[in-house]
């Protein structure tokens, strides 16, 4: 045991995901470890201590700078160090964030085999998202384990010329996750009053007559004018609605935070009242609004996913989207920030229940919940013969 599979993650959407391949791995015999690379970190704690993962391993990563390149530049030289010292047999990341590019390349560069969990993701737009597009195909030129949510992401992967060999179709282990916190929340005596934070103490009296939106907003291409047109419909669709009411776990980084506190502040009507700023959510309390949800509202890629398992309808606050299951199976709508397009596309859902309720209850096409089983059978059973050889 000790060959050690080197799990990579440190943002919130990474810890859920990679959390059911963690607890497989080790199902299985495989002395897997967790590398924390601190993208997110006051996030993530939380994450980990839910899922009982905490980190072997820790990236001092000193952000003395806001820009990509600083950024890069600190997380390639501490995953460096990192792989020197821990000796990995094997490295997965996840995704398209910027730690899960570095590492990779830092693999890549010490010959260590690479295991891309959701790979084969495409918007077709280099520049939406930024800088995930271009983080994702660069995983994808090193992984030697390609492990594919979709059929959409296995043909991206073909089409790029990927080794058909090296490709699996597993599944969303966004699935298995929410499937892990579902059956944490069922155990519970009162999950909703026992999950929320106390800023939503007044949300529960609200919701037996109205219907709930949840929002959130943060990708990069969104910073400024975008996050703020997102703030001022909101605002203008709960003055609109006095039935309905949102609640908007608000990102740490403080471009977010300064957008959203500035354009809710400039609104001091009784509408700002049904709206409910929070600190981003740990994950049982997220899930806990988002199965109560009438409408999600939102930029993020894993919460495109989350909301098919929650059955919510969906407006993706981009022009593109890497996960265009979501919108072929008629789950979502892509609205970008434009309000016009926003409020066009919340009123039809308003106006309209049997499209609400079709929207809410189209096929997940995301998997089964056993995806992150089928990745630990695979490595299981290359890694034992790589052992052998």
């Amino acid at each position: 045991m000790d060959n050690v599979v080197l799990l990579s993650m440190g943002t919130r959407p990474e810890i859920i995901k990679m959390a059911p391949v963690w607890r497989a791995l080790r199902q299985r015999g495989l002395n897997a470890r967790v590398l924390h690379t601190g993208q997110h970190d006051a996030m993530a704690w939380p994450l980990y201590e839910f899922f009982g993962m905490a980190p072997d391993h820790v990236l001092n990563l000193a952000r003395g700078g806001n820009t990509l390149a600083h950024l890069g530049a600190a997380l390639l030289t501490e995953s460096q160090q990192a792989l020197e010292r821990i000796q990995p047999c094997a490295v997965l990341v996840h995704g398209d964030t910027s730690s899960a590019a570095a590492v990779a390349l830092a693999s890549f560069y010490n010959q260590v085999p690479v295991g891309h969990v959701e790979a084969g993701l495409r918007s077709g737009s280099l520049y939406d998202p930024f800088p995930e597009e271009l983080n994702r195909q660069s995983i994808g030129r090193v992984a030697s384990w390609h492990f594919a949510p979709t059929p959409q992401a296995t043909h991206n992967l073909r089409l790029e010329n990927v080794d058909a060999g090296s490709i699996y179709e597993v599944g969303n282990t966004v699935v298995d996750a929410t499937r892990w916190v579902m059956d944490f929340l069922d155990t519970q005596a009162d999950a909703g009053a026992s999950t929320l934070p106390a800023e939503l103490d007044g949300l529960t009296a609200l919701l037996p007559e109205r219907r709930l939106m949840v929002v959130t907003a943060h990708r990069r291409e969104n910073w400024g004018a975008g996050i703020a047109q997102v703030a001022r419909t909101v605002l203008d669709l709960l003055e609109q609605h006095p039935d309905l009411v949102a609640v908007w776990p608000v990102h740490a980084n403080p471009a977010v935070q300064d957008t959203v506190q500035q354009a809710v502040r400039a609104r001091p009507d009784a509408a700002g009242a049904r709206l409910f700023l929070t600190p981003p959510l740990n994950y049982p309390a997220l899930m806990v609004l988002m199965c109560r949800a009438w409408l999600l509202l939102t930029d993020s890629g894993g919460l495109q996913e989350e909301a098919l398992s929650a059955h919510v309808p969906l407006l993706v606050l981009r022009e593109t989207t890497e996960r265009p299951e979501v919108l072929s199976v008629g789950a979502g709508q892509l609205v970008g920030t434009d309000p016009a397009r926003i409020r066009c596309a919340f009123e039809r859902l308003w106006n309209d229940p049997s499209l609400h309720r079709e929207m809410a209850t189209r096929r997940n096409p995301f998997g089964d919940g056993r995806s992150a089983e089928r990745i630990g059978d695979i490595l299981h059973a290359q890694l034992a013969v790589t052992a052998l050889a």
